[in-house]
């Protein structure tokens, strides 16, 4: 059995910006940044298996990057409350040349212990690749246009675990219409000709299509959502839950 730690990337604070605007501007996309930083290792990590996470730590309100290894995949994630980054995030994603998008969706509230209440949808992750946005809906100051077309385009597939009471919440607590979903479990029972898979959770279908193991710990499950900054953990397991229904859905669109 292999253990894994957590391990966050401290950035000191000699960056190379002469103006908050240019770092801000220089830090945004896909971590092309000029950084020193030094290594130490902190709490293990959520799991033994080969997931870890890297916390690069900008000092800025707006965002942060993470890169969330998956056993050999690394994904790329962005942490934000921020609609232009948010734009320029979609934006890349939309000039990617492909008309037809497989998307990985899920989102994430704080939990109740109330019946009678439910609190909305604090955070909504996108996955497409190895590059996943967190973006912290209930900290935002308004919802861009951008992710609503996103959302509303009949030419991107979105997919998830029981995604449609994820999307449904979505439009009840933003009025955000997700127009073109598939549910992972409908779309392996039925290419692997196993019912049971209808059932199934993210752990289950993980392991049946892709042979990885995933864990999902109370702890964080029923964590702080709508904390104004997520911490690495969080951050981790909303990148994974996201990254691996798009893996899952990937893998069995490309089986005859």
């Amino acid at each position: 059995m292999t253990f894994l730690f957590f391990l966050i990337v401290s950035c000191r604070r000699g960056l190379k910006f002469s103006t908050l605007r240019e770092r801000k501007k220089e830090n945004l996309f896909f971590f092309s940044i000029s950084i020193s930083i030094s290594k130490s290792p902190i709490s293990p990590s959520l799991s033994t298996m080969t997931i870890s996470i890297v916390d690069y730590g900008l000092p800025d309100d707006t965002h942060n990057v993470y890169d969330v290894i998956f056993y050999s995949d690394t994904i790329h994630t962005l942490l934000t409350n921020s609609p232009s980054i948010v734009d320029s995030w979609l934006s890349e994603i939309d000039r990617s040349g492909s008309n037809r998008l497989i998307v990985g969706l899920d989102v994430e509230w704080r939990p109740s212990f109330n019946r009678h209440i439910q609190n909305p949808v604090a955070t909504l992750q996108l996955c497409v690749s190895h590059r996943c946005l967190i973006f912290q809906l209930i900290h935002a100051p308004k919802i861009p246009q951008s992710l609503i077309d996103f959302l509303g385009n009949t030419n991107y597939t979105f997919v998830g675990v029981g995604i449609e009471p994820d999307v449904e919440k979505l439009l009840e607590d933003y009025g955000l219409s997700v127009a073109t979903v598939v549910d992972v479990r409908v779309l392996a029972a039925d290419k692997l000709g196993l019912r049971e898979l209808r059932n199934a959770g993210l752990k289950a279908l993980a392991m049946q299509v892709l042979g990885k193991e995933i864990e999902k710990p109370k702890r964080v499950t029923m964590s702080r959502w709508d904390n104004p900054w997520l911490n690495s953990q969080q951050v981790q397991y909303a990148c994974i839950d996201a990254f691996v229904s798009f893996e899952i859905a990937r893998n069995l669109y490309a089986r005859a």
